[in-house]
């Protein structure tokens, strides 16, 4: 959604990785941001590796910025160091719980004098920092959720910097969006709690708040945040999945927004087009896994054959398949992509290519080796393409329009008998063009394998 509106307005995307919590931010988890987006071609304006004149781009890089933030708010007495321990802390709130009060923080420490700020220093207490919240309405209109207000005494005072010197989220990002002029900030709707909180910082510090839009969580089948217990949750487990990154774009942003037209295949630049923050919605958006799976086969039909190929052939290589080049595999990608949904579906489908001894697959394929027309038809098949040197999918045709001619079998005795011996598969691709992907030979020598096993 940030994508789509910075584009849409020709303004620019920012990309900021919040990096203060040390234990959750490893480099490889920003990597992993870097490349999905990069996949899904999203492109940042500026962030990492596209350094613009509002950097670092890193939270872990701006301490500096931070600290002389803190240091203007502790000046002007909107701050104060808090010296409670979490254990401290824990106990007080259980203690008002129990008394049916409200659990936000007391301000046991609004008031400590010098000699008790010492005394805790002396203890080996070091001090996290906390915003000191009035008794004051605030008010904001969300693009989405229009007018939302919260009363300042069910906000209590917030930890702005943590005792080892590290900001809050919300300290960091008011003190970011400001410094790197944001002008909008679209999140999910678990958010909306936390701008209160920045929006008490910029009215302190006398800066003007940027816009926000707070759009639906996206949900589950069984209507509970999206986890791992739904599948697959992060964008590369997607690209390994194999969807096709405009697949995923355009699904993704039909999750809390839709085109006016009702269109469900919308290109990126429609999107970017159409984009308007009226048309999102405010209700929980689902995720349904075979939605995007028809999304995504819409999109593979729609690929030429020579694309699928260079995203297919890792499947085909992992699958054991004697694969050169991406080339090989083109006739066996078009032949299949009319069935597939999804890219990795493509090796399996594609088994019977390489196989070098097709076996029925079910009681039913069976039998239909041993009906005693398939004999005849098998026997006739090799009859008539004993003589041939040229084959293809249209020669393959003449050959079963003369076999129907001479043997009086049609329909699906003259057609599944075939399919069986060659594939070991009741339905699959259009057979003409299997044929015409194995060769003559190769046709010849199952059909010849079928009768000297009978």
């Amino acid at each position: 959604m940030n994508w789509l509106f910075a584009k849409h307005s020709s303004g620019i995307f920012v990309l900021r990785i919040e990096d203060t919590d040390v234990e959750r931010s490893t480099g490889s988890s920003e990597r992993s941001i870097l490349e999905d987006l990069v996949w899904l071609g999203l492109s940042w304006d500026e962030g990492p590796e596209k350094e613009g004149r509002f950097g670092p781009y890193r939270q872990s890089e701006r301490r500096e910025v931070y600290q002389q933030t803190l240091r203007k708010l502790l000046k002007e007495n909107k701050v104060y160091p808090c010296y409670c321990t979490p254990e401290e802390l824990e106990a007080r709130k259980e203690a008002k719980l129990e008394k049916g009060e409200s659990a936000v923080y007391d301000g046991h420490c609004l008031h400590l004098t010098e000699d008790q700020k010492k005394k805790f220093e002396s203890e080996g207490r070091k001090p996290a920092f906390r915003f000191h919240v009035k008794q004051m309405e605030i008010r904001f209109t969300d693009l989405v959720r229009e007018e939302i207000v919260f009363q300042g005494e069910n906000i209590g005072d917030f930890i702005i910097v943590r005792p080892d010197g590290m900001p809050m989220y919300n300290f960091a990002c008011a003190v970011d969006d400001h410094h790197m002029a944001i002008s909008h900030v679209i999140r999910g709707d678990d958010h909306i709690s936390n701008t209160p909180r920045q929006l008490l910082l910029y009215y302190a510090l006398d800066w003007t708040p940027p816009v926000f839009a707070h759009i639906p969580m996206i949900l589950g089948n069984d209507r509970t945040r999206l986890s791992k217990r739904h599948g697959a949750t992060s964008v590369a487990q997607y690209q390994e999945s194999g969807y096709l990154p405009d697949a995923l774009v355009n699904y993704l942003s039909l999750l809390s927004w839709s085109s006016e037209s009702g269109e469900e295949i919308l290109s990126v630049d429609r999107l970017v087009r159409e984009f308007d923050f009226k048309r999102i919605s405010k209700s929980a958006a689902v995720f349904d896994t075979e939605k995007l799976d028809w999304m995504n086969g819409i999109y593979i039909r729609q690929a030429s054959a020579e694309k699928l190929s260079q995203i297919a052939l890792p499947y085909f290589e992992k699958a054991g398949f004697p694969v050169a080049s991406a080339d090989e595999i083109v006739p066996v990608i078009s032949a299949l992509q009319d069935k597939a949904e999804r890219i990795d579906q493509f090796a399996e489908k594609a088994r019977i290519f390489y196989q070098t001894e097709p076996s029925p697959e079910n009681q039913e394929a069976r039998e239909i080796l041993q009906n005693k027309e398939a004999i005849r038809l098998f026997t006739s098949f090799l009859e008539e393409t004993d003589s041939l040197n040229d084959w293809s999918g249209d020669i393959f045709l003449k050959v079963m329009k003369n076999i129907q001619t001479h043997t009086a079998i049609k329909g699906k005795q003259l057609w599944m008998p075939i399919r069986v011996a060659l594939t070991g598969q009741i339905h699959g691709p259009e057979l003409p063009r299997i044929v015409g992907i194995f060769g003559l030979d190769k046709c010849r020598q199952f059909i010849q394998a079928v009768l000297e096993n009978k």
